[in-house]
């Protein structure tokens, strides 16, 4: 055996041993991301105006420096994606394992589950009614109310599609899993830039300021969802039962919820991650189905399918738009910045679940199924509102007035049969994907930490805690504070973008030599 067979053997052991709580933890990391957050935080309490005001202009660079830069990003992440998995290169197996270790079902489950979120239901009800009462500028100028319809839902397919979930995990996904499996570098963000730096950004400050970054994306785009939905879900309670919709009532959701998603996280992958969606699943397969049987069916099947035939046939202009920035800036641009946050982490995610997993596996279920899977239930969820709304003007724009994204789904699920039991499994299923998002990113920032993808279940405890408790001391100070933490997210997003970059040739250049040794 080789000198450098031997290192690489006892790097991996050395990783996946059993870690203690302060052995394993990356101090400067930690210091770094949960510093941040801690500022944050404290300067939101005490003056939650002036930092709107910095986060907005902060915001207002990013999105005018680095929207068009986002752009090219996603779509040549998705494209390069798809042109692996065709190749030859496709049938690379990934994750150092000859069969993958957990079924299919389970697999597509969580990812799914993960990589949609809560945004998914409130978004999916609301967002195609937002571009129908006022249409993107692509589509300006259209009067017939059907049309509309139809081009509102293409623009939210856009946001929600193929180059949504690409950067989630594709290329990325296949990086991680090389490295760390195959080469036994550590389970952190740094590592996709290792092809591009080598050691230099394993060690000192580079890396631990690239991963600082990374979860600080992350942490914000995951007490943000937290946050909202104790506003969301509270609302559901009072319009539903009548209990008052106060901050007792928010804060009681957010100890619920944290306590499913931190056992989930504490029990593990293939456990309580696991179960919880494979629930999530069941469930959004059961409403999806009843809405699709008893809803406007007819509609549904209509609106999906020409929608999302506009959606193709529009696809390189509407990723490519320019010409509208100030709408780009709260629409796709935001939807971008918010994804490529989530990225580093999401991916690290990925390649812990997909082991064994070949290279067309992944970059297909990621990049091609689930977006077509999440279309379809945008087009249950929203097509049903815009259905409604064509039927009976204002049953559901006028509760949607202000945004009010909760209020939109309400309003749609009270339409259908059996309307108040659908209502409240939605508030359930939504409860759910936020748990499982929780869950998955207590785990994948526990990751970084450690560097392991076993982490010290200590460690998991305290960011799956920590990120419930953010929530609720923003919430305290009014809805403000989590809107300003979500427009954040695209402020973190700027240096975790460059972070992706490299996969762009870092991850073909990977399953070539692999597809070599392997023999393919």
């Amino acid at each position: 055996m080789s000198n450098k067979t031997e290192a690489t053997l006892a790097m991996n052991k050395d990783i996946n041993a059993k870690p203690t709580f302060f052995s394993s933890l990356d101090v400067p990391v930690f210091l770094i991301s949960g510093g941040a957050l801690l500022l944050f935080v404290i300067a939101a309490m005490y003056d939650i105006e002036l930092v709107s005001a910095w986060v907005n202009s902060a915001f207002a660079v990013s999105t005018k420096l680095f929207g068009a830069y986002w752009q090219v990003l996603l779509l040549l992440t998705f494209l390069i994606g798809l042109a692996m998995a065709i190749g030859p290169g496709g049938n690379v197996r990934l994750g150092n394992l000859s069969k993958p270790e957990m079924s299919t079902f389970q697999w597509m489950s969580i990812i799914m589950c993960t990589l949609l979120a809560g945004g998914g239901v409130f978004w999916a009800a609301a967002e195609p009614m937002a571009h129908f009462m006022s249409p993107p500028p692509m589509y300006a100028g259209e009067t017939d109310k059907m049309n509309m319809a139809i081009n509102a839902m293409a623009q939210s397919f856009m946001h929600w599609g193929f180059l949504a979930w690409a950067i989630l995990g594709s290329l990325t996904g296949v990086v991680f899993m090389h490295l760390h499996y195959d080469k036994g570098l550590p389970l952190k963000p740094r590592t996709l830039l290792y092809p591009v730096f080598g050691d230099r950004v394993m060690k000192g400050w580079l890396g631990s300021l690239v991963d600082a970054c990374c979860v600080l994306a992350v942490v914000a785009g995951t007490v943000g969802p937290i946050g909202f939905l104790g506003l969301q879900v509270s609302f559901g309670l009072e319009k539903l039962f009548g209990i008052p919709d106060v901050y007792s009532t928010q804060v009681a959701i957010l100890v619920g919820l944290i306590c499913i998603y931190t056992i989930s996280a504490v029990s593990g992958v293939t456990r309580g991650i696991q179960i919880l969606s494979n629930i999530n699943v069941v469930l959004a397969a059961f409403l999806m189905l009843f809405i699709f049987l008893f809803g406007p069916t007819a509609f549904i099947v209509n609106t999906y399918l020409h929608a999302f035939g506009l959606y193709l046939n529009n696809f390189i202009p509407m990723a490519t738009f320019r010409a509208d920035p100030a709408w780009l800036d709260w629409w796709t641009v935001f939807f971008w910045g918010w994804f490529l946050g989530y990225g580093p982490l999401m991916a690290m995610f990925v390649a812990r679940i997909s082991r064994g997993r070949t290279v067309r596996q992944v970059i297909l279920l990621i990049s091609i199924i689930a977006p077509m899977i999440t279309c379809f239930w945008f087009t249950i969820m929203g097509g049903s509102g815009l259905a409604f709304e064509l039927a009976n003007p204002g049953s559901v724009s006028g509760p949607f007035t202000g945004f009010n994204l909760p209020a939109a789904l309400l309003a749609i699920t009270e339409q259908l049969p059996l309307g108040f039991i659908i209502s409240v499994l939605f508030l359930v299923l939504t409860t759910i994907f936020v748990a499982t998002t929780g869950d998955s990113m207590t785990y994948a920032v526990s990751m970084v930490m450690t560097g392991t993808d076993h982490p010290h279940a200590g460690v998991r405890v305290f960011w799956g805690v920590m990120m419930g408790v953010v929530a609720a001391i923003l919430i305290s100070i009014g809805s403000g504070g989590i809107t300003a933490l979500q427009s954040f997210i695209v402020v973190t997003a700027v240096p975790v973008s460059l972070v992706l970059l490299p996969t762009l040739w870092t991850a073909p250049q990977i399953i070539k030599k692999m597809a070599v040794e392997q023999g393919l």
